[in-house]
């Protein structure tokens, strides 16, 4: 696949078990960041796309204050390969890969402002041919004997629910027939969305993707979130098409991406 030309970066995108894709992307520029976030983890960064679009974006604040931004992959090829991406950046000293299961890396001391997530999501009976892009994109098995990692939703929300910053948030893109279970899992560790945006690829389908940013249930009463009676947090509701009948991008997913891509 070569090089994958953004404005303000490039990445090689050879090696990675995950490629360049529609849903990092769309991740990486939904996602917000605030003037006070100064460290983010990117778990399962591949080429390291999306934590290069966080660093232009933490970059570009006014008055923009020092910030670091950890991607980490289970995949050899992947941790390297987004290292060099990270390197040839012009932001190499904000920006750090490193290579390790997220199973061990959960056991650390650390609060993120951000954690952000583009989760395998695939069951077993789809699997793709090739043993990397497997682990890439399914979530396996976690009782499976032989001791493989895995990696789910789940396990990063249980991650969050501990190690996010006073005001933090985890964002994760995810297929939008996942949502209820979804949500009902972050309510269990304490987490509640603040906003879902609802992902169609042409207006008259079902959603195919959302992406939603979560936050700690008290820190949203506290904030002013908006509930329903009984005092029901309710999120932000959102959706976004991606293309018009034509087969071009509508003028919303455009202006989404306007800073990212020619």
């Amino acid at each position: 696949m070569g090089i994958f030309r953004f404005k303000r970066f490039e990445v090689s995108n050879e090696r990675s078990a995950m490629k360049v894709n529609t849903d990092g992307v769309l991740l990486g520029a939904v996602t917000e960041v605030l003037p006070t976030d100064s460290e983010v983890l990117d778990i399962g960064t591949g080429t390291g796309t999306v934590a290069l679009m966080f660093a232009q974006k933490l970059s570009g604040r006014a008055g923009s204050a020092g910030f670091h931004i950890l991607g980490i992959d289970i995949d050899g090829p992947s941790a390297e390969e987004a290292g060099e991406n990270f390197s040839n950046s012009p932001w190499s000293g904000h920006l750090e890969a490193e290579l390790t299961g997220f199973r061990s890396f959960s056991l650390r001391d650390g609060r993120y402002d951000l954690i952000v997530s583009n989760p395998p999501y695939y069951d077993s009976s789809l699997q793709a041919p090739e043993a990397r892009r497997n682990t890439a994109r399914h979530t396996g098995d976690p009782e499976d004997a032989s001791g493989a990692e895995t990696l789910s939703y789940r396990e990063i929300l249980e991650y969050a629910s501990t190690h996010l910053a006073p005001g933090g948030r985890v964002s994760i893109i995810l297929p939008a027939d996942q949502e209820q279970a979804l949500v009902r899992y972050a309510a269990s560790c304490g987490l509640k969305p603040w906003k879902i945006l609802r992902i169609r690829t042409v207006e008259h389908k079902k959603p195919s993707r959302m992406v939603v940013r979560f936050m700690h249930a008290e820190e949203l009463m506290m904030g002013g979130a908006q509930t329903a009676p009984g005092g029901v947090l309710l999120p932000v509701e959102e959706e976004l098409v991606l293309t018009n009948k034509e087969g071009k991008r509508t003028s919303q997913h455009a202006s989404l991406l306007t800073d990212y891509l020619f």
